[in-house]
């Protein structure tokens, strides 16, 4: 491909709760995948995002506990940052939005917008608590679902049936505050985004042409939205305490609403990263050179506001920011056959999951069965089975009795092979061109097929070694045991970089295994930031020390190996019954449903 930069825009999770393997699935495992691939074949990518401090879970969440906003966004920030590192998400820069650089760049394009045309006033009808005296954002007030009747839908959308909602329509209303229902309907000014204004634009740029790429749930919803007539304006300010101020005289009392500030910060936190890689001016080449290629890892929830919303607001600001190249969004991931729900405790949060289990696992299974195209199921029976047949018995036994052999066998070293026959060299070939093949699917973010053929190479080793039997060989013909080994060696070399994006903890194992002393891909570290409006903790990835490449590495006869051990663990069939339990324990059911 010739864009030499891309790069990649992670959604930023609310600082209210931890994250669970639905948000991995769908938003946050796969662009690292993308990315760890891209750094590999040598391209130039940031990879960016942050926690979202400013939604209104998080103020309902202080209420709850009776604790200020500020201290729920930084435990769950630090959560977030802990969490993803031991996950592996090579985020350049893991952020927050509560930051200075994000509310001058807030201001900067709220100004932008407001000296385009793109921003004007209105009133508008809001629910307001007669008990509380405020007016209730959408999610202060909570009803029943005027579309599918569930009792406890959220003022912005129903958790039953998933469609969006505005409050003022939900019936027997009541305050998530005081839980009282005495709510009245009031009149409230705000400033509002005007969309109408940039749908001529948006459908332009949607029809370019160039958009063939797109998945066709993205590209479709997008038009169709584009080209209703009915995008009107949106209020971007909210009659609330928490959040960045209006840049306004007059406008104290209110404050830019969540939704317009949260994805500006994909392109505040390319700023930040680049004034901390000293280069502050570094921000214009990402969003100002066409030849960037931009990429937004969203769930499908979200693709309004990543391929109509943000898509106005960049051309509503009038420098020529650079639109998205990609919204490569996914479906959703149940969990045993029901849709997870955080309200109803339906859900397998990542810092616990990784209490118990490695992170590589984890990662290979929902890549195996990701939500590209439809809603999956993530079940422990599947964990547990593809844990153990896939990257135990098949992987990793791979390289286990191959590397154990060796190192028993041939002193620790790789073996020099004697003549190659038809069979040596048809796999070491395969192996050469996995690379193309991989990495054109990981070019098109289709992660599951890109890991289903690395796979696939990592079976047709199996079949050759089980063919070949160099155990057996050894006793009559040792050059012919040594060309076995040598092969099976070259091509696990191959699979350990094809492998690295989706498993890059046991990958870099083996990369030590097999004699080397770097690092395949550099490394993740906490850092902390400190600016006018605090001290954070963020995410962030050093490729400095990068030492694999995509294309066929060649490993060295004579070359030493290290005493390799297991790559994986294999789990006890009855973790199966014991996590369910576990899942059904937070609903407060027992094992038969009771």
């Amino acid at each position: 491909m010739s864009a030499t930069r891309i790069l990649v825009c992670v959604a930023w999770p609310y600082a209210s709760g931890d994250r669970h393997l639905g948000h991995v699935a769908g938003a946050y495992l796969p662009p690292d995948i993308f990315a760890r691939y891209h750094r590999l074949a040598g391209h130039r990518v940031l990879m960016v995002s942050g926690s979202d401090t400013h939604g209104t879970p998080i103020t309902v969440r202080a209420a709850q506990e009776g604790v200020t906003p500020a201290e729920i966004v930084a435990r769950y920030h630090a959560r977030f940052v802990q969490s993803f590192k031991d996950l592996g998400l090579s985020f350049d820069l893991f952020t927050h939005t509560d930051t200075q650089n994000h509310w001058d760049v807030t201001h900067e394009l709220f100004h932008n917008h407001l000296a385009n045309g793109y921003i004007y006033r209105d009133r508008q009808q809001q629910p307001f608590c007669v008990i509380d005296g405020r007016f209730l954002a959408d999610r202060y007030i909570e009803g029943t679902c005027p579309i599918c009747g569930y009792a406890d839908a959220r003022g912005d959308q129903c958790d039953n049936c998933g469609n969006t909602l505005d409050p003022i329509d939900l019936i027997r209303p009541r305050c998530k505050i005081c839980g009282r229902s005495e709510i009245e309907i009031r009149e409230t000014e705000h400033f509002f985004f005007d969309l109408a204004k940039a749908s001529p634009h948006l459908a332009a740029w949607l029809n370019d042409g160039r958009k063939d790429h797109w998945r066709p749930a993205v590209i479709n919803y997008a038009r169709q939205q584009a080209e209703s007539g009915e995008l009107r304006g949106r209020a971007i300010t909210r009659d609330i305490d928490w959040g960045i101020n209006v840049p306004v005289p007059g406008w104290e009392h209110k404050v830019i609403y969540v939704w317009y500030d949260a994805v500006i910060g994909y392109f505040s936190a390319t700023r930040e990263v680049c004034a901390l890689m000293g280069n502050p001016e570094g921000w214009r080449e990402w969003w100002l050179d066409p030849a960037t290629r931009s990429y937004y890892f969203i769930g499908k929830d979200n693709i309004p506001f990543h391929t109509i919303i943000w898509p106005a607001m960049l051309i509503g600001d009038g420098r020529g920011l650079n639109l998205p190249y990609d919204v490569p969004a996914n479906e959703y991931l149940n969990i045993e056959d029901r849709k997870i729900s955080t309200s109803r405790r339906w859900t397998i949060d990542l810092p616990d999951f990784l209490s118990r289990y490695d992170p590589d696992p984890l990662r290979y299974v929902l890549t195996i069965n990701a939500p590209e195209t439809r809603d999956v199921n993530f079940t422990w029976d599947e964990f547990v089975r593809r844990n153990n047949d896939e990257l135990v018995a098949t992987w990793g036994n791979l390289v286990n009795r191959t590397l154990g052999f060796a190192y028993s066998r041939f002193d620790a070293r790789v073996p020099a092979p004697g003549p190659l026959d038809e069979s040596d060299r048809a796999l070491l070939a395969a192996s050469e061109a996995a690379f193309a093949e991989v990495g054109a699917e990981l070019e098109a973010v289709r992660l599951k097929l890109a890991l289903t053929k690395a796979m696939d190479l990592a079976h047709a080793a199996n079949r050759y070694l089980n063919e070949k039997a160099p155990w057996a060989q050894i006793k009559t013909d040792p050059t012919a045991a040594a060309t076995t080994v040598y092969v099976t060696l070259q091509v696990i070399d191959r699979l350990k970089v094809l492998l690295n994006p989706f498993l890059p903890f046991t990958t870099q194992r083996l990369h030590h295994f097999l004699g080397y002393d770097g690092d395949i891909f550099g490394r993740l570290y906490v850092d902390e930031v400190t600016d006018a409006r605090g001290t954070r903790p963020v995410l962030r990835y050093d490729g400095s020390q990068i030492e694999a490449r995509w294309e066929p590495t060649e490993l060295r006869p004579g070359q030493p190996l290290r005493q390799p051990a297991p790559l994986y663990r294999k789990l006890d069939p009855e973790v199966v019954e014991a996590e369910r339990q576990r899942l059904l324990a937070r609903l407060g059911l027992s094992g038969d449903g009771g």
